[in-house]
């Protein structure tokens, strides 16, 4: 059984920084930049009680559980402070956080169709509160850091590691563009759900080939549409930030001009309102919002989100 004591959220964040192979000051991040979105969820988070926990980070469901009695009501309250919650599901002492997206349908697509990550070091790019990092330590990876620049995001993955109080996961809370890593030291990258969110897809592959050990991999998972590359005028399904998404050849061929190899696309599905719907734990819009009344295209008229897994080595 693991207990950490509680402290504030600032210096939780810091004690998983890992400053091994990261040239860029976290300082600044947190206490000038983004101290004013963190003010309110520290507060909260200093409320959480110390437990002894355990953990199944093997399961569809990551889980948190205890032998201790504990006010369930209270931890429920606190724990919605924290809305919406995208990523998951997770069980934490038996309340069952319902996100958004059920990852382990994506999760399930892949795992079986990499190279293993046992003993891997393994870098999750926008991996929100974590739940593929605990998944990937749940697979043995040697060590897992997780790359995630929102704050809500980052104080969901800050309740969740306090109390599975992982010794070899390492917190980077600052956007992919703009921390400096050193070079070829990931077995594996994921990136999932990121490209199509990034102004420059070809800068953000080659980054990712920088950081890639010989032989390394990328697991990537994004939108594909059936044109060449989708370019949306304004929004794609309500979102304004979806900058370029590629034909799965398209896409195929940026890889090969970087540089990759053994490219492959080892998944197309459908976004469905099974894997991805409106919650207790995310009351805001979701998928049915965002789509057609045939659900078939976008509410502006774009093919239905569909999205493809692929891996490529160095």
């Amino acid at each position: 059984m693991i207990i950490v004591k509680t402290i504030d959220i600032f210096s939780f964040i810091l004690n998983l920084y890992d400053k091994r192979f990261c040239y860029t000051s976290l300082e600044r991040e947190l206490f000038v930049n983004k101290f004013s979105e963190y003010k309110f969820f520290n507060e909260n988070f200093k409320l959480l009680p110390d437990i002894f926990s355990k953990t199944d980070l093997n399961a569809n469901v990551v889980k948190i559980f205890s032998d201790e009695v504990l006010d369930k009501n209270f931890l429920n309250n606190i724990f919605m402070r924290f809305r919406p919650f995208r990523k998951g599901p997770f069980s934490v002492f038996d309340i069952f956080v319902d996100s958004e997206w059920k990852s382990y349908l994506k999760w399930n697509r892949f795992i079986d169709k990499i190279e293993p990550i046992h003993k891997k070091t393994v870098l999750d790019i926008g991996g929100g509160n974590g739940y593929y990092s605990f998944r990937m330590l749940g697979e043995g990876a040697h060590e897992v850091f997780l790359l995630e620049p929102y704050p809500l995001f980052v104080s969901q993955f800050c309740i969740f590691q306090k109390y599975i109080n992982a010794k070899n996961i390492f917190l980077l809370p600052m956007a992919f563009e703009d921390v400096e890593l050193k070079s070829e030291m990931f077995d594996t990258i994921f990136s999932m759900g990121v490209l199509y969110h990034r102004k420059s897809p070809i800068e953000h592959l080659e980054k990712i080939f920088s950081l890639l050990k010989k032989g390394g991999e990328l697991v990537l998972e994004t939108l594909i549409s059936d044109t060449d590359v989708l370019f949306p005028k304004k929004t794609y399904a309500k979102m304004n930030n979806i900058w370029f998404i590629p034909s799965c050849d398209m896409l195929l061929t940026w890889l090969y001009r970087i540089g990759y190899k053994n490219i492959k696309c080892i998944d197309i599905s459908k976004t469905t309102n099974f894997e991805q719907r409106k919650t207790l734990w995310m009351n805001f819009e979701s998928l049915d919002d965002f789509l057609s009344s045939d659900l078939n295209k976008t509410v502006e008229g774009y093919p239905a989100p569909c999205r493809a897994i692929f891996t490529a080595k160095k």
